[in-house]
């Protein structure tokens, strides 16, 4: 998945990173706003999923210790992160900005 992941991270279109866990009921709550967010959004931008659970590393190395984590990645570099549900104006506006 690492070497995966930097190709996704190092594009010319940001990325928004969920880092989540099936087990989270919030990431269940967040998927959805990132449902509509992607709607909004479009081809500008990229919406990943990451299990916390899967890629225990992974979410070590970017400093995740709680779910659901948002992340803002463009041209490999992390421009945004934020534990917690976001709403869908807030990503929307957010991913716009890094377009």
């Amino acid at each position: 998945m690492s070497q995966k992941f930097q190709e996704i991270i190092n594009s010319e279109r940001p990325v928004l990173i969920d880092f989540f866990a099936t087990w989270c009921q919030p990431c269940k709550v967040q998927s959805s706003v990132l449902n509509t967010v992607k709607e909004n959004v479009g081809e500008s931008a990229r919406i990943i999923k990451v299990d916390v659970d899967q890629y225990p590393a992974l979410a070590a190395q970017y400093g995740v210790r709680g779910v659901p984590t948002l992340a803002v990645f463009k041209n490999g570099e992390m421009l945004w992160k934020e534990s917690g549900v976001h709403d869908v104006n807030t990503l929307t506006q957010l991913l716009k900005q890094y377009a």
